[in-house]
């Protein structure tokens, strides 16, 4: 299985940053208003707060991994639950590229598959340079044009 381009662990580190610095205005807010906050507590949370952030983006990295086949696209992810989707090829309505700010930034973008169905109706495969997103969208349209109605799961 493919995984994702490895800047997309500095976005998901950023952006557990982001949280961390979240998580201290939270407090702050808190330790204003409400209750008195220790300093040092006050430091070690913003801290834990950043390395479980980072520990988080690093494991989720490592477990997200993806595959195109000729019937289906199979997900695998999560860190706190391992998720494997498969998408066949038949279910699939149409298919989008999106860059986002951030992940302009970063030189990404994300691929997302829309699927016939209520629950879970669409997958989006992250962290990906856009030219591979382009390639993938263009395989997904073609497989998905190519399926046959027999073909669903």
């Amino acid at each position: 299985m493919e995984s994702l381009h490895p800047r997309v662990r500095l976005l998901w580190i950023a952006q557990g940053a982001l949280a961390a610095i979240g998580l201290g205005v939270g407090l702050a807010a808190v330790d204003r208003w409400l209750v008195d906050v220790p300093t040092v507590a006050f430091g070690v949370i913003v801290a834990l707060g950043f390395v479980l952030g980072v520990a988080y983006a690093v494991r989720r990295y490592g477990v997200w991994r993806f595959e195109i086949e000729s019937d289906a696209l199979y997900l695998e992810r999560g860190v706190v639950t391992f998720v494997e989707t498969a998408v066949p090829f038949v279910r699939v309505q149409h298919v989008d590229t999106q860059f986002g700010p951030v992940e302009r930034v970063f030189g990404l973008s994300s691929v997302v598959v829309y699927t016939a169905g209520s629950r879970n109706a669409d997958v989006r495969i992250p962290g990906l340079t856009p030219e591979r997103a382009e390639k993938i969208q263009d395989t997904l349209r073609q497989l998905a044009t190519e399926s046959d109605a027999t073909d669903a799961v």
